[in-house]
């Protein structure tokens, strides 16, 4: 069944549900999706209102019309050089890394353009479709800008540092196929089927996966990439005796020897 949230057609993201998923739709198609302070703050509180609601269990984010995310608006990229910037980023109410800390799968369907700042948010997801003509480019070194938001930690994580530097030198662009060869993207799917293919994908891992397993795991994966194979060993080792005591493990055993769909429990809210 799908449910969509009521919202007037000039709110910056739209949110739909589909099942167990909720589809976050970044909506400027005028400008590509160009990232502006509103967009973000109403993208932010709907990640949040996802991340809290237990009948959520994977988000997408995609864009409305040609783009994904054209990245930062032109007119906001003018005004930096006269801005406060110091003051500005004091003032964000979160940081522009936040869709990391989501505790649910999000994941990016990039249906078109995702350059500079929509590149990085695309990469900020935990998994990314991506149509066969998407264009995708790191955009900053032809703006006169540095590798903005983490994208110099990121990069060389996902294609390596000789790629990584390929990609932000230049500033290239790559299409769907050439950045599934590279590993910046995980799917490549028909532009008409992206949004549906990363929705059936998100369904499954709501049907099957607890989420408190997966929440535990990309905690370990963030915290695992930079500190010495041992203590990701121990803090596994830790992790596993910790889950035999929780109900999730007796369900999902339970499940699979009884042939059924597992009953998993929603992530508790957050404090």
């Amino acid at each position: 069944m799908t449910e969509s949230i009521a919202a007037p057609t000039t709110d910056t993201v739209l949110a739909e549900r589909r099942g167990s998923v909720q589809v976050l739709t970044l909506n400027r198609p005028d400008r590509l999706n160009a990232w502006t302070d509103e967009l973000e703050r109403r993208y932010f509180a709907l990640l949040d209102a996802a991340e809290d609601d237990p009948e959520v269990r994977a988000i997408v984010v995609t864009g409305a019309g040609r783009g994904f995310c054209a990245g930062a608006d032109m007119d906001d990229l003018q005004q930096a050089g006269t801005a406060d910037l110091d003051a500005a980023l004091k003032q964000r109410e979160r940081p522009r890394t936040f869709p990391m800390t989501v505790r649910k799968p999000l994941i990016a369907a990039i249906n078109g353009a995702a350059a500079g700042l929509g590149l990085v948010e695309a990469l900020y997801c935990d998994l990314r479709f991506c149509a066969p003509e998407a264009k995708l480019t790191t955009a900053f070194s032809r703006r006169g800008l540095i590798a903005e938001y983490g994208m110099a930690w990121i990069l060389p994580r996902l294609v390596g540092p000789s790629t990584a530097l390929d990609l932000l030198l230049s500033a290239r662009v790559v299409q769907g196929e050439e950045a599934h060869r590279l590993g910046l993207v995980d799917r490549v799917v028909a532009r008409d089927a992206v949004v549906d293919e990363a929705v059936a994908y998100a369904q499954d891992l709501a049907d099957h996966c607890s989420p408190a397993s997966m929440a535990t795991i990309k905690a370990q994966v963030q915290r695992d990439l930079d500190r010495p194979f041992a203590e990701a060993v121990a803090d596994a080792d830790r992790l596993m005796l910790e889950s035999f005591t929780l109900p999730d493990v007796q369900e999902g055993v339970a499940s699979y020897l009884e042939r059924r769909a597992p009953a998993f429990a929603p992530l508790p809210t957050r404090s």
